[in-house]
């Protein structure tokens, strides 16, 4: 058993790998054939500090994939807190030896994960014609959102709603900084990353057809979208529904009988019309951790 470094992690794992892995495990899991670990925390106040410890986890089959046949593996997420600042590791286990496999720093495919898990539900959710992406928040997220979905549509325009950074974001990627209503009114695809408590926009506004993901929050006291938007969404994506019933905040006023599990849209794929408004809400699980971790370790020639 080896630790992986970030650096190693930033070496072997790109965009597309990731959202490759996310399709496959999501589809194992809408398959039945992986089980997973849902969010445990702990909290504490110490020297004036917010502390608070959490895991996760999963299980997943082997897999034939891209990167060739992929062995059955246990892994877990375990990660501190400490004022708001995260750091992350993930230990990875064989599943035919129980022997652990390798523990990774796991900050760098922590920020890629939730994108890529946002662009397999965007692939198969947003519309081909999408050409305006709409970003609320301008942070680590925000960022990885943008590089993630534009390499599934020709945007021809990104807006930007944030309280700060907006101009910076946008100077970044060429995008253009907006206020709120207009994020919400003139985006295809809307991304909605920050930490807010209330819904960021009126969700009246969102155009017929567009597809929105809220990925910024993973607690019930929190939630970026409101009922206006949930109301009329045709279709409402998670994934994992007892996950989000935990821990999603957005939706805790929408009945859980309304939610599609994305492992459940890849199985068995869902028509959607062109004026559909689709709702996917991420709160992140175990599942897509151990994915990329399984993929970091079999790129590094341990399992």
């Amino acid at each position: 058993m080896r630790l992986i470094t970030e650096a190693e992690v930033a070496a072997v794992l790109d965009p597309d790998s990731a959202v490759n892995a996310l399709r496959a495990a999501f589809a194992q899991h809408g398959r039945g054939q992986a089980q997973v670990l849902a969010r445990h925390r702990a909290t504490a106040a110490q020297g004036g500090a917010a502390l608070a410890i959490s895991a996760m986890g999963a299980i997943l089959d082997a897999d034939s994939t891209s990167e060739g046949d992929l062995p059955a593996v246990l892994g877990t997420k375990v990660y501190s807190s400490r004022n708001g600042k995260y750091n992350f590791l993930v230990s990875l286990f064989s599943a035919e030896t129980g022997a652990a496999i390798a523990t990774l720093q796991a900050n760098e495919f922590t920020r890629l994960r939730t994108a890529a898990a946002t662009a397999v539900a965007a692939d198969l959710l947003a519309l081909p014609g999408a050409r305006t992406l709409a970003v609320f928040g301008a942070g680590i997220q925000a960022r990885a959102h943008v590089e993630a979905l534009r390499r599934l549509r020709p945007f021809e325009r990104v807006l930007v709603c944030a309280r700060s950074g907006g101009e910076a974001f946008a100077e970044e990627f060429g995008a253009q900084a907006v206020d709120a209503a207009t994020a919400a009114g003139e985006g295809d695809v809307i991304v909605t990353a920050t930490r807010s408590a209330a819904p960021l926009f009126d969700g009246g506004l969102v155009k017929p057809g567009a597809f929105v993901a809220a990925v910024g929050s993973s607690t019930k006291a929190a939630r970026e979208l409101d009922d206006a938007l949930l109301d009329r969404a045709a279709l409402i994506a998670v994934e994992w529904r007892t996950a989000a019933e935990l821990e999603a905040g957005d939706l805790v006023n929408c009945p859980s009988g309304r939610w599609t599990e994305l492992g459940e849209l890849l199985v068995t794929p869902r028509p959607r019309g062109p004026q559909d408004i689709v709702v996917y809400k991420s709160i992140g699980i175990g599942l897509e951790d151990v994915a990329l971790a399984r993929v970091v370790a079999r790129r590094l020639g341990l399992c």
